[in-house]
């Protein structure tokens, strides 16, 4: 059975960038809805095993891509926040970084633009392509859409409303902006070393 993470920081030590409510509805109502009906698809389709009845399975097996890929990113989301105090890639992740999108400007800037340029609902998302040995973003819609096989995420950004309407309403760019004061950047520092290892 999924269990939702505890947060690494107080609600509201995110403030004044990422308010205690916006948070506090985020993490405690939203995400684990996510971890709940994740569960409850599980339990169904070990229902439909044990009964051999799959007259369901297409809704299933949508239900768990959707809501299990919605509580993994939210997990890859919350733990890459932190309070605002200043973190930076390491010189491993920074190498990589200017290698792939030329400098560390050029990928704020194309990161940012995607998140703005997401569809609907989605996520911004920093990926190591291990096929490719590179680094990528990514405009994943909804929670598993315009993803690339065998991806792995490092930096996430949530773009759906629920993720910032309540502080910023319309204001998207702000959202976005506001994001940098309080990525943790030693968590992703942390997820890229672990990709390395084991490469």
């Amino acid at each position: 059975m999924l269990k939702m993470i505890d947060l690494p920081y107080p609600l509201d030590a995110l403030e004044p960038y990422y308010s205690r409510r916006t948070l506090d509805l985020h993490y405690n109502v939203l995400y684990k809805g996510y971890v709940e009906n994740t569960n409850q698809t599980e339990e169904k389709l070990k229902k439909a095993r044990e009964e051999n009845n799959f007259s369901n399975i297409k809704c299933l097996e949508k239900n768990l891509s959707f809501f299990g890929s919605g509580a993994i990113l939210h997990e890859l989301f919350f733990q890459n926040l932190g309070p605002a105090i200043p973190t930076e890639p390491d010189i491993r992740l920074m190498e990589q970084i200017i290698k792939d999108f030329s400098s560390f400007d050029k990928f704020k800037m194309q990161f940012i633009e995607a998140a703005k340029a997401v569809e609907a609902s989605g996520w911004c998302i920093l990926v190591w392509v291990p096929k490719w040995e590179s680094l990528k973003i990514l405009q994943c819609e909804k929670h598993q859409n315009l993803t690339l096989w065998g991806c792995k995420p490092i930096l996430v950004l949530d773009m759906w409303e629920h993720s910032y309407y309540l502080q910023y309403e319309t204001k998207r760019p702000e959202y976005i902006n506001a994001f940098w004061n309080i990525l943790n950047w030693n968590e992703v520092n942390k997820r890229f070393s672990n990709i390395l290892l084991k490469k």
